[in-house]
This record gives C-alpha cells, sequence and structure tokens, in this order.
C-alpha cells in the first residue's frame, strides 16, 4: 500500500541528510555479467555501399586486413543471470599494432603495445517485459594483455564513458572473459542484418565493473534506518520488532528513473503512482524478499517508497537488509525481528 507515510516518511525522505554520499567520495563498482546471442560481426569485406545489407542469407565475410571497419550486432538475453532483453552494438576499427610489427596476416603497426582494434560498445538493456532500464556506453581497445588491474582473463582494455537511464553519468570498466567473450560469426557487410536472428550468430560474455554516479541508499533517520510497520508507518525498532512474513516499507534514494517519465529534478507525481523502471530488489539476510511495489514518493525529488514482506522463515534477532535497483545494491542496514 502507497500511503501517506505519516511524519516519519515526508521528513526523513525530503531532507535524506544521512543517506547522501560525502563530497568527492566515488561509489563502490558493481559487477554486471552481460550475456548475448545471435551476435554477429559485419565486416567491411565491400567497397560498394549500394550492396551492404542485401543479401538475405548467410553471407561469409571475404576478410579485411588492418585499418579495416566491422560493426557487431547481438541480442542482450541475462543480466546476472536474471532475463532480460536488449541491443548490444559494437563498432571497431582495426588498428593491430605490436612491437613486431607484420607478425600476423593483418600487418600490425609498430607500437610500444600489443592491441587488435579499437572499439566501441554500446548496451542498451530492458526488463524482460521490454521495460527501458538505461544505456552504458564503452571505448577503448580490443585484444591484448588485460589491464591491470583486472581479472587476468580478460581481453580488452575498455572504460565506459558514461550511460543513461538508471546508468545516467556511470564510468568505470568493460572486459570479456574465456569462450565466453567476443565469439561471434564473422559475415560479409553484405548480409541483411534484419535475418541475423533467423541465420543466428554466436554468444558472448561481458564483464562490467560499473561505478554509477549514484547508488541507491536506504534513508537513515535519527533513530536507524527508516524502515517500517506498513500498518501504520511506525519505524521498526527495538521496542517494535517486525515480525517474520510482515509486510513492510522502506524509503530510500537513488533508484532512478520511473516508468511514468518524470523529468529530472521534477517532483514524482500522486496520480498515477511513478513505478521504478528498473529491477528493484530487497534481500533480506542475502536472500531476496516479495516486492510488493517500488515507486517514486509523491511529491518528493529522488525519493521512493518501496513496499516488501519478510520472509517467513526469517530469524530473530538483527536481520540485514538491502535494496538494489538496476543490479546496483545498497549498502546495509539492519532491522529489528521478533
Amino acid at each position: 500500500m502507497i500511503r501517506k507515510a505519516a511524519t516519519i516518511a515526508m521528513t526523513v525522505l525530503l531532507a535524506a541528510v544521512t543517506c547522501s554520499l560525502a563530497l568527492g567520495q566515488a561509489p563502490p563498482p558493481t559487477t554486471m555479467v552481460v550475456d548475448l546471442e545471435n551476435l554477429v560481426e559485419y565486416q567491411g569485406d565491400i567497397p560498394d555501399p549500394s550492396k551492404f545489407a542485401t543479401t538475405p542469407n548467410i553471407t561469409p565475410s571475404a576478410g579485411f586486413r588492418n585499418f579495416g571497419v566491422a560493426t557487431l550486432l547481438g541480442d542482450i538475453v541475462a543480466v546476472n543471470g536474471q532475463p532480460a532483453k536488449g541491443t548490444y552494438a559494437g563498432r571497431t576499427r582495426v588498428i593491430a599494432v605490436s612491437s613486431i610489427p607484420g607478425s600476423s596476416a593483418l600487418d600490425e603497426a609498430i607500437a610500444d603495445v600489443t592491441r587488435l582494434a579499437i572499439r566501441e560498445h554500446i548496451f542498451e538493456i530492458l526488463m524482460s517485459d521490454s521495460t527501458p532500464v538505461g544505456t552504458i556506453v564503452s571505448l577503448g581497445f580490443s585484444g591484448g594483455p588485460a589491464p591491470p588491474g583486472t581479472p587476468s582473463a580478460e581481453r580488452g582494455n575498455w572504460a565506459i564513458v558514461g550511460g543513461t537511464g538508471a546508468f545516467l553519468g556511470a564510468r568505470g570498466q568493460v572486459g570479456g572473459t574465456g569462450k565466453a567473450f567476443g565469439v561471434g560469426r564473422a559475415a560479409s557487410m553484405a548480409e541483411d542484418p534484419a535475418s541475423r536472428r533467423t541465420n543466428g550468430g554466436g554468444t558472448s560474455r561481458f564483464i562490467l565493473h560499473v561505478i554509477p554516479m549514484s547508488v541507491p541508499q536506504i534513508v537513515t533517520t535519527a533513530n536507524g534506518p527508516a524502515v517500517t510497520h506498513s500498518s501504520d508507518f511506525t519505524l521498526v525498532s527495538a521496542s517494535k520488532p517486525a515480525a517474520a512474513g510482515e509486510v513492510l516499507s522502506l524509503f530510500a534514494t537513488g533508484l532512478g528513473p520511473t516508468i511514468s517519465g518524470v523529468d529530472p529534478g521534477q517532483p514524482f507525481p500522486s496520480s498515477p503512482l511513478a513505478a521504478v523502471n528498473s529491477p528493484v530488489e530487497v534481500t533480506v539476510n542475502g536472500k531476496p524478499s516479495e516486492l510488493l511495489a517500488a515507486v517514486g514518493f509523491p511529491g518528493a525529488v529522488d525519493a521512493y517508497q518501496v513496499n516488501f514482506r519478510l520472509p517467513p522463515d526469517t530469524a530473530k534477532g538483527l536481520a540485514t537488509i538491502r535494496v538494489s535497483a538496476a543490479w546496483i545494491a545498497s549498502m546495509p542496514v539492519s532491522i529489528a525481528v521478533k
């Protein structure tokens, strides 16, 4: 139920001072594993633009050399193991470089590093019901050794340079691991991408280490986390603990855009309620709870009410609560359970 949350919700939500990040403090990175299917690399193997995308059948590439171009298209099918939709697009300019030039068929250019190409990545992610979540954009080198501080199996050196929607202003890095990385079918640029799913393609997995501009935060009051009993919106506390199986409400910031499309900086409407358009999850002691609602709090800016059911098997004592939106999790808070 979303209604007047009495004194606690309104006063705390509109201030929300204790959940703000300190000036200059970067949020911790979030790991997002993005799985692709039907990945095809359309290689620039023909000089005549009038023949681009004209052949409906599978058309193998004639190959290309250094300075060649390619366009990649694939379907996003999962994020962190959860079903998802969306489109991956990549643009490559081969610029093979090596300290030992001419050691492969690409005729590498002389350089102090070993890399294969300049690559742009665009991940436009949707929920499984096609609700838009946001876009992540990265740029850098393909091939060669992993950059410092990353898993040694990574095969690229790509920086996240921005994002939109739930990933507005994101930074970080992108990599891929093992056989799952970059296994796209090579096709001629003459092949029609309208037949991509029919003709089929490869699979791929990208590992995104995302540093968001802001992260979800459960609001904290002078008397503890802003987690309330939904029946009367009084704080869950040691003197009034939650019960296993009870419906609770938490109040948070940083859950991102809503389906109603409220402009940045504008308050959320009261009718209709503005539902969060990213996947939202509340975990209790590390286990997912039943999510009942996640909406922008009416009249507030960047303040949200999330209703959830405490799992029936929640043990007595202190329970750890986290909320996440678009796979980006908040810091934990603790509440009393009787």
